[in-house]
């Protein structure tokens, strides 16, 4: 069994902050874990623009503070994400989230990410693994 505080992952390597210095992120299951899955709390801060592209993870994401605009970069379609509200990226689709307010979520990754990823210049996330443990 594995317990942990998002306090206690503040200021450790499993608290990342984004290259672009639009969002930080608190890692709190990784692929190390090995249950198939990450789960993540995320920031993405008022006023920012983060385009992303996750074409190796499926993405789910519940907003539990804030609000931003979401574009569907392939359609166009644009949706006002709130509290209470989840999205799920099921067909690796593009997209665009525009902070209105400091936004929090907490998202699910599969496969699971290390930790060590950022966005590159497309949005995309590597498929990075972890090693096998002798």
């Amino acid at each position: 069994m594995i317990v942990r505080s998002l306090k206690e992952l503040e200021g450790t390597d499993r608290h990342v902050k984004a290259a672009s210095g639009t969002w930080e992120s608190k890692r709190i299951v990784l692929a190390g874990e090995r249950v198939g899955f990450s789960l993540h709390e995320t920031v993405l801060y008022a006023g920012t623009e983060t385009r992303m592209w996750y074409a190796n993870h499926v993405e789910a994401v519940l907003c539990v503070e804030g609000e931003a605009e979401l574009t569907d970069e392939e359609t166009g379609e644009k949706h006002c994400i709130a509290p209470g509200t989840m999205y799920l990226l099921n067909g690796h689709e593009r997209h665009t989230l525009r902070p209105r307010t400091d936004f929090r979520c907490v998202c699910v990754f599969n496969p699971p990410v290390t930790g060590r990823e950022d966005h590159d210049e497309n949005g995309v996330y590597p498929l990075l693994t972890e090693p096998e443990e002798v």
